[in-house]
């Protein structure tokens, strides 16, 4: 039997490696955050849910068929906890077996240990059996009504009743019988394993006055030779049909363990569901689409991961992206451009292992591959600076990416002066759309953006965070060019009433709190080519 569950016609490989580059797509997403929620406190629902979200499937159609699973999961989430916990009951019966691992010194113990696991099996099929009877009429999707018919199909009453008579049986409770011959020199050979006949001798037999139809021998109690040469003589007889049924049991917990761990990445997308509608917010089946042409559409996207945790209403975004192999995305500083470029990410990810996407409405093209390349802070050793490890990153990531794959940078190349990062950015990018990737990058170079608007503004879709008069933010991105400022004066300001507000700070915690937007703001001064000029009672870390 197979399970099916996350592929129309395979299982999921979870022995497979993770992709390239997921160390950075789990760091600079903060995925961690969101494979947390799915895995509610189980490990091993987390590393389910790691595999199955990382691994993205590149076939819409294969998409549509795990979205359709979801839909039944969501509608009838009892029964798929069940069957869930049924899969998981198993392990707990294995942990309560004792002496079966599959290296026995003879075969009797091999196959008693086997028996003993195909016994509790048994005892789980049946539970399997009942639910597939109880609610099979309740499913939709390809996936489940495929699982639930296999099971009746396979688990029948008639298949029940055989092996359980053939289970009865090889516990062997009155005694082996083998069939053995002769070889010249009067050793054993050609040892067969008998079905037992009836072994209940007739009367006169008994009492020893009719003709013999047997003939037996009795050791004596310390005959520790003559045991050990009986043993053998079984572990010769059985060894056959030992080994028959180890590879009859380590192939039922074989699909158990494959119905565990593709039910668990469901279970996952469960718990999800449980803790973004207990935070009231929407979500939305996304439609995806071949590669290319290039299409990205979305109403009210959020971020799933600040979602989470966040205490209060995290702002959604509507974009209209569809033709565009290029998304530049600039504006006021803290005016949610990183928010919502992790929110692509994380919304390409969810879509692509089957999941449901945090937003009203979501339409995007399939991805060979999701890369990210973000800011970082500086190598606190000083083995190398900001920009060297910036185009080392870049550079590692260009042995892995190929045609349609979606590429995210977030603030990238600003570990050196504006001409010089604008260039920088400006030959990456244009490698990567040559190479037919679509390319999201939140940037602060006005030169970097403004060129790409006077040379490529049919192929490009330029965002930009608002900056309301009074200097907020409403967290809105609208579709507008690019403006040679961040204003990143705001960001001085706003720290200097944050330190006024709090008098009784210390000159170290503010450095320690500080210090990280400061380094930020010098870089926005940086980007705006002189046009923000920091205050001069702006407050300094250091």
């Amino acid at each position: 039997m197979k399970v099916y569950l996350l592929y129309r016609d395979r299982d999921f490989d979870f022995g497979a490696d993770l992709p390239a580059g997921h160390q950075d797509l789990i760091g600079d997403l903060e995925l961690t955050i969101l494979l947390q929620a799915m895995a509610a406190g189980d490990k091993f629902l987390f590393q389910v849910a790691t595999k199955v979200l990382l691994a993205s499937v590149q076939d819409p159609d294969a998409i549509r068929y795990r979205q359709g699973v979801l839909a039944d999961c969501l509608a009838q989430p009892e029964v798929i906890r069940e069957m869930y916990a049924v899969a998981v009951g198993v392990l707990e019966d294995k942990r309560g077996l004792w002496g079966y691992g599959g290296n026995y010194q003879s075969a009797s113990s091999n196959l008693s240990g086997a028996v003993a696991y195909l016994e509790a099996y048994v005892a789980r099929l049946r539970q399997l059996r009942r639910i597939a009877d109880d609610y099979a009429g309740k499913f939709r999707s390809d996936g489940l009504r495929t699982l639930f018919a296999t099971l009746q199909r396979e688990l029948d009453d008639e298949y029940f009743q055989q092996i359980s008579d053939h289970l009865k049986q090889l516990r062997f409770r009155a005694g082996v019988l083998i069939s053995a011959e002769l070889d010249r020199d009067n050793s054993g050979t050609g040892f067969v394993l008998r079905a037992p006949a009836d072994t209940r001798r007739r009367w006169t037999e008994r009492l020893g006055i009719g003709p013999r139809t047997t003939y037996s021998f009795t050791l004596a109690p310390r005959d520790e030779a003559g045991s050990q040469i009986l043993e053998d003589l079984t572990s010769r007889g059985i060894n056959l049909v030992a080994n028959a049924a180890a590879q009859s049991a380590d192939h039922i917990g074989s699909y158990f363990t494959m119905l565990r761990a593709e039910l668990g990445f469901y279970v996952s997308c469960l718990n999800l569901a449980d803790r973004l509608a207990a935070k009231g917010v929407p979500v939305t089946v996304s439609d995806p689409v071949p590669p290319t042409p290039p299409v990205f559409s979305c109403t009210d996207l959020r971020d799933a991961c600040l979602v989470l945790q966040s205490q209060s209403p995290v702002v959604g975004n509507d974009v209209q992206a569809d033709g565009k192999s290029l998304v530049i995305i600039t504006g006021a500083n803290s005016g949610g451009k990183s928010t919502f470029m992790r929110s692509v990410g994380v919304a390409q990810l969810m879509m692509q292992c089957g999941l449901f996407v945090t937003a009203e409405a979501y339409q995007a093209d399939v991805a060979t591959g999701i890369f990210t390349h973000f800011i970082r802070e500086e190598d606190a050793g000083m083995t190398s600076g900001r920009l060297d490890d910036e185009l080392r990153r870049m550079s590692a990531t260009a042995d892995h990416i190929r045609p349609h794959c979606l590429m995210l940078f977030n603030e990238s190349f600003a570990g050196t002066n504006e001409r010089e990062g604008s260039e920088i950015g400006y030959q990456v990018v244009c490698a990567l759309l040559e190479a037919d990737i679509k390319v999201f990058f939140v940037t602060h170079r006005f030169d970097f953006a403004e060129r790409f608007r006077r040379q490529q503004a049919r192929s490009t879709l330029f965002l930009r965070a608002e900056r309301q008069p009074d200097g907020r933010r409403n967290y809105k991105l609208a579709v507008k060019d690019p403006l040679p400022t961040s204003f990143g004066e705001d960001l001085y300001y706003r720290l200097g009433a944050w330190l006024e507000e709090d008098k009784a700070v210390t000159p170290a915690a503010a450095a320690a709190t500080l210090d990280g937007e400061l380094d930020l703001a010098s870089r926005v001064w940086q980007a705006d080519g002189g046009v923000a000029v920091p205050p001069p009672d702006a407050p300094r870390a250091r």
